[in-house]
C-alpha cells in the first residue's frame, strides 16, 4: 500500500522503518518543524531514504484547513494514513482522503483515558491493566472505531517511562505494523467504541501536577508515578518547589527514622532516611520517594536532601580524559545550539528532550566500550561535569555499591575488622524482612550469638522473585552481550579473591570451617568456579541440523540455547559459599536471574557475596538473597509461578518434597543433589599409607560435613587390622580447636541440633553391636565439638551401615580377600549413589570396580578430588542433574528449535 506517515518521535521513526520492511511504499512523511536546530527522528530517517518530508507548523487556522497544505498532501496519492504519534491537529480533509482512511495509535485501552495524557492518567487512577488502542480516526477526540487493542499488567511501581519502555513502545510498534497488515489483507475490523466506561482527562502540565496531600498513601504514590518523568509531581517545602520521582509503596521493614521534612498540607512531616524520603498519606500508610529534583533542576537521591549530594571529584586518568572529550563531542552533536560544552552546561536547560536522553545513552554505549546507562542516570547527572563523574565511577565499577547503603555488623576477628551485611538482599538493596523479623545466627565455636539476621517471610520471597523477573525481562542483564556478562563474572571473582581472607574468616565464624581449609576450599574453589563459568558465557552455542526439505523449497533448522528465567537456589550449611557458587555461577553464566536461600544457620557469607555483586556491577535484581526457613522461603520458591527452575542441595527427604512442589506448581525444571552413603573399597594391594591418608580425608574432611564423605569403608580382610591401627594413630594426632587457629585441623560441628544427631547416631551404633574404637562423644568444652570417631565390626543390617551421619564418623566393614563381586554388591546395596572410591594397584580391577559402582563420581586411588571442570552429581536417591563442568550449564538453559523455509 501507499502510506503517508503523520507523526513524530522515535516511536514514529520505528513504525516508519517497520512499514518499509513490510514492503509498503511510504509516499510521504509529515512531522513537526525542527526545534533548536534539531530535526525530529522520524523526519531524519525518511530524509535518509529519499522519502518526501513535510514539516508544516500547522495544518489549519481557526478551524479551517490550509488549502496549500492539503494540496501538497493530496498530491502524494496515499491509500492509508498512519498516525503513530501525532501532536498536531490534522484536518478531516486529510483524515478522510485515503481510500483506506486513517489509523491512530493511542496509549490506553479506549474508551478509557481519552485525551493527550493517557499514560499519566492510567497510573494516576491506579488502573491494574493498561495497554494501547489502534483506532480508525474520526472527527471526535479519540472516539473512532476500534481496530486493535493489546493490554498489559500495570506493575505496582510502574512510571510513565517504565510502562512506555516496557510495553507501550515495543508492543505498540508491532501493533501498528499488525494493524496495517490487517488492512492490506482486508481483515481489519471496525468495532464501535462503547461509551460505557469512557473517560476524558486533560493534558497534565507542571502547574496541575501539584500533590494533594489529603488522600491515601496509595493515591499519592499513584499521583507521583503518574507524573514521572513528565511533568513531575511537586510540592513546596523548605522554601522551594520539590519534584518527586521514583516512588514505591514497598516499605516493608522500613522505619521512619531520620530527619523530618515539614511539608505544608501533609498529614505528617516527611522523613529523610538512609534509603530515601518517607511520606505519609492521610491513612498513615507510608510511601518511599527515592529521587528529588530541586528547584534549580538538579536531581539528587532523596536520602541526600539534607546532606547534599556533593562528593569528592574523581581525578581522571589520561585514558578517561580522552573518553571525556569524546563524550563532550557527543553532547555538541546532540545540542547544536550550544556553542561550547562546559563543565556547567546543563543537558536539559540547553534544549535536550526525552528523545535526546535515548540518543545520549546510545552514544555513550558506543564510546565507552558498551557501558549501559539507564535513562535515569542522565536525569541524575544533568551537567556535563557531573555526567563525566558518573561515567567514570561506573567504568571503574564503583557506582552500584556506592548507591547502596549497607548496615554492617562489625567484628574484630582474625586480625581483621569484618563488615558483615545482615539484612535481606532484594533488587540491589539490603532491606529488613517484613515486620522487621530477625533471628540469631550462632558461632559454633563458643555457642554465642554473632548477630541478628533478617528472617525472610513469604511476602519477601514474592518481592525478590518480582525483582529477579523484572531484571530478567526488562533489565540490563538480558541486554548486554554474553561476553560482557562474562566480564562481570570475572570481576566478581576478582573481588571475591580480594576479600578472600574476610570471606574465609566469616565461614569460620558462622559455619565452624577451619580457616586454612576455608581459604583453600570454601572460598578458593568458589573463586575458581566463577572464573570457570565466566569463560563459558560467550561459548554457549546451538547447532544447525540437516532436515528433509519441503520440496521444491528448502529448509534450515537451528537450535538456540536460552536462559530459563528466574531460578531459585537453595543451598546447604556445610559449604555455604562454595555450594552457592557451584550453582549460582552456572546459573548466571547462562543468563538467568536468581533468588538464593542460604541455609538459615549459615547466612553471612551469602550476604557478603551479595555486597560483592554490587561492587562488581552486577545489575540490580539479578541476584537476590533471602536468609530464612526452608518451610517458608524454600517452599514459596518451589511453589512460585514465576520461578522456572529450582536447584537444591540437601536431604533426600526435602528434595522429594521440593520435586513434588515443583511439579504441582508450574512443572519447574529441577536439579537435586541429595544425601549420600558413599562406599570406599580398599583392597590389600593398595598403597596402604596413601589409603590411610585418603581414607582419613574421605571421612574427616571439613569435620565430616561433606556430601561425598565416605559413609562406609570396606577394607579387605588381610589388611583390615593394620589399616584400623594406622587410622586410630592418625586420629589421635588430630588437633581439635578454634577453627581460626592455624594448627587446628578439626573444628566444631555446624550447629547444636546436628551435634546432638551425631551423639544419637553413635549411640545407635553401640546399641546394635558395632565396636566403638575411638571417639563417639561431644568434646567437653564450649561450642559444638564432636570427637573424630571410628567404628569397626559394622554389619550390613546395622543403622550406621545404611544411614548417613554427615559427621566425623568412620564406619569400617571387612570383606573377604579376593571377593570383588560380593563387596561390590554390598557397596551398591544402598539407595544412594553420590560418590564412591577404590584403592588398588591393579589397573584391571580398578576399571572393573569403577564400571560397576553405582555412583555419579568414582575416585580411584584418591578421594575428594573435585574440580570446577568435572561434572558433579549423583545417581538414584542422591538426586539428578549436575553441578560444575560444561554440562552444569544445561541445568540452567532451555533449547529452542527454529525451522526456516526458503
Amino acid at each position: 500500500m501507499k502510506i503517508a506517515v503523520i507523526g513524530q518521535s522515535l516511536f514514529g521513526q520505528e513504525v516508519y522503518c517497520h512499514l518499509r520492511k513490510e514492503g509498503h511504499e511510504v509516499v510521504g512523511v509529515f512531522t513537526v518543524p525542527d526545534k533548536d536546530g534539531k530535526a525530529d527522528p522520524l523526519g531524519l530517517e525518511a530524509e535518509k531514504d529519499g522519502v518526501p518530508v513535510f514539516k508544516f507548523p500547522r495544518w489549519r487556522v481557526k478551524g479551517q484547513a490550509l488549502p496549500e497544505v492539503v494540496a501538497k498532501y493530496q498530491a502524494l496519492g496515499a491509500e492509508l494514513n498512519v498516525l503513530p504519534f501525532c501532536s498536531q491537529f490534522i484536518p478531516m480533509e486529510v483524515i478522510r482522503a485515503p481510500s483506506h482512511g486513517s489509523i491512530i495509535y493511542h496509549p490506553s485501552l479506549l474508551p478509557r483515558h481519552r485525551g493527550a495524557s493517557a499514560i499519566n492518567w492510567t497510573l494516576i487512577h491506579g488502573d491494574k491493566k493498561g495497554g494501547f488502542t489502534i483506532f480508525w480516526a474520526d472527527d471526535g477526540l479519540d472516539t473512532g472505531d476500534l481496530l486493535l487493542q493489546k493490554e498489559c499488567e500495570i506493575l505496582p511501581d510502574d512510571t510513565v517511562s517504565t510502562l512506555y519502555n516496557r510495553f507501550l513502545f515495543p508492543e505498540g510498534i508491532k501493533g501498528m505494523v499488525q494493524a496495517v497488515r490487517l488492512i492490506a489483507e482486508g481483515k481489519a475490523p471496525r468495532l464501535p467504541q462503547p461509551e460505557e466506561g469512557a473517560t476524558y482527562e486533560g493534558i497534565q502540565k507542571k502547574e496541575t501536577a501539584k500533590i494533594n496531600w489529603d488522600q491515601s498513601a496509595e493515591a499519592i504514590h499513584n499521583w507521583i508515578r503518574g507524573n514521572d518523568k513528565v511533568p513531575g509531581a511537586w510540592t513546596e517545602a523548605c522554601g522551594q518547589k520539590l519534584t518527586f520521582f521514583n516512588s514505591t509503596l514497598n516499605t516493608a521493614g522500613l522505619l521512619p527514622e531520620g530527619e523530618d521534612l515539614p511539608i505544608p498540607g501533609a498529614h505528617r512531616p516527611g522523613v529523610v532516611t538512609k534509603v530515601g524520603l518517607i511520606l505519609f498519606g492521610n491513612d498513615d500508610r507510608m510511601l518511599l520517594v527515592k529521587n528529588i529534583q530541586l528547584e534549580d533542576g538538579k536531581m539528587i537521591p532523596a536520602s541526600h536532601f539534607f546532606t547534599g549530594a556533593e562528593s569528592s571529584a574523581l581525578e581522571l586518568s589520561e585514558e578517561e580524559l580522552v573518553m571525556a572529550e569524546a563524550v563532550r563531542s557527543a553532547w555538541k552533536r546532540i545540542l547544536p545550539s550550544v556553542l561550547e560544552v562546559e563543565e556547567s552546561t546543563d543537558f536539559f536547560k540547553s534544549g535536550a528532550a526525552s528523545v535526546d536522553v535515548v540518543r545520549l545513552v546510545e552514544e555513550v554505549k558506543e564510546l565507552c566500550d558498551g557501558l549501559e546507562l539507564e535513562n535515569e542516570d542522565v536525569y541524575m547527572a544533568t551537567t556535563f561535569g557531573d555526567f563525566i563523574q558518573l561515567l567514570v565511577r561506573k567504568l571503574r565499577g564503583g557506582d552500584e555499591a556506592s548507591e547502596c547503603i549497607i548496615d554492617y555488623v562489625e567484628k574484630a576477628v582474625n586480625k581483621l575488622t569484618l563488615q558483615m551485611p545482615h539484612q535481606l538482599f532484594i533488587g540491589g538493596m539490603f532491606v529488613d524482612a517484613e515486620g522487621a523479623k530477625t533471628y540469631e545466627t550462632i558461632n559454633p565455636t563458643d555457642g554465642n550469638v554473632i548477630c541478628q539476621v533478617s528472617l525472610a517471610q513469604v511476602s519477601d520471597v514474592d518481592k525478590a522473585v518480582a525483582a529477579a523477573k523484572d531484571a530478567f525481562e526488562n533489565g540490563l542483564w538480558g541486554k548486554i552481550s554474553a561476553r560482557d556478562r562474562g566480564r562481570l563474572l570475572y570481576r566478581l571473582a576478582d573481588l571475591m579473591e580480594q576479600h578472600q581472607e574476610e570471606l574465609a574468616t566469616i565461614e569460620a565464624l558462622d559455619a565452624g570451617a577451619v580457616y586454612t581449609l576455608a581459604l583453600k576450599t570454601h572460598v578458593g574453589m568458589s573463586i575458581q568456579t566463577f572464573r570457570y563459568f565466566a569463560g563459558w558465557c560467550d561459548k554457549i552455542q546451538g547447532s544447525t541440523i540437516p532436515i528433509n526439505h519441503a520440496r521444491p523449497n528448502r529448509n534450515l533448522t537451528l537450535t538456540k540455547k536460552e536462559p530459563i528465567g528466574v531460578c531459585g537456589i537453595v543451598i546447604p550449611w556445610n559449604y555455604p559459599l562454595m555450594m552457592l557458587s557451584w550453582k549460582t555461577a552456572a546459573c548466571l553464566a547462562a543468563g538467568n536471574t536468581v533468588v538464593i536461600k542460604p541455609a538459615q544457620v549459615t547466612p553471612l557469607t551469602a550476604l557478603k557475596f551479595a555486597e560483592l555483586t554490587l561492587k562488581a556491577g552486577i545489575p540490580k535484581g539479578v541476584v537476590n538473597i533471602l536468609p530464612g526457613s526452608g518451610s517458608l522461603v524454600g517452599q514459596r520458591l518451589s511453589d512460585h509461578p514465576d520461578v522456572r527452575k529450582i536447584g537444591f542441595t540437601g536431604s533426600t527427604e526435602v528434595g522429594k518434597h521440593i520435586m513434588k512442589s515443583c511439579a504441582l506448581s508450574n512443572v519447574k525444571k529441577v536439579s537435586l543433589e541429595l544425601g549420600g552413603k558413599s562406599p570406599l573399597i580398599i583392597f590389600a594391594d593398595c598403597d596402604l599409607s596413601k589409603a590411610v591418608q585418603m581414607g582419613m580425608s574421605s571421612v574427616f574432611f571439613n569435620k565430616g560435613e561433606n556430601c561425598i564423605a565416605a559413609g562406609r569403608l570396606f577394607v579387605e580382610d588381610s589388611i583390615h587390622d593394620q589399616f584400623v591401627q594406622k587410622v586410630v594413630e592418625e586420629v589421635k594426632k588430630m588437633k581439635i580447636g578454634n577453627p581460626l587457629d592455624r594448627d587446628t585441623n578439626h573444628g566444631p560441628q555446624n550447629h547444636q541440633a546436628h551435634l546432638q544427631k551425631l551423639v544419637e547416631y553413635c549411640q545407635h551404633g553401640v546399641e546394635e553391636g558395632a565396636t566403638l574404637v575411638c571417639g563417639g562423644h561431644q568434646v567437653p568444652r564450649p561450642g559444638f565439638f564432636f570427637e573424630p570417631t571410628v567404628f569397626t565390626d559394622v554389619e550390613d543390617h546395622m543403622f550406621i551401615a545404611k544411614e548417613e551421619s554427615f559427621g566425623p564418623i568412620m564406619i569400617i566393614s571387612r570383606f573377604a580377600d579376593g571377593d570383588v563381586d560380593t563387596v561390590l554388591s554390598r557397596a551398591n546395596a544402598t539407595e544412594f549413589g553420590l560418590a564412591s572410591g577404590v584403592f588398588t594397584r591393579d589397573l584391571n580391577r580398578a576399571l572393573y570396580v569403577s564400571d560397576r559402582l553405582e555412583a555419579g563420581t568414582v575416585f580411584v586411588n584418591t578421594y575428594n578430588k573435585t574440580d570446577v571442570a568435572a561434572p558433579f552429581g549423583g545417581f538414584k536417591q542422591s538426586g539428578f542433574g549436575k553441578d560444575l563442568g560444561e554440562v552444569a550449564l544445561n541445568e540452567y538453559l532451555r533449547v529452542k528449535t527454529v525451522t526456516f523455509e526458503y
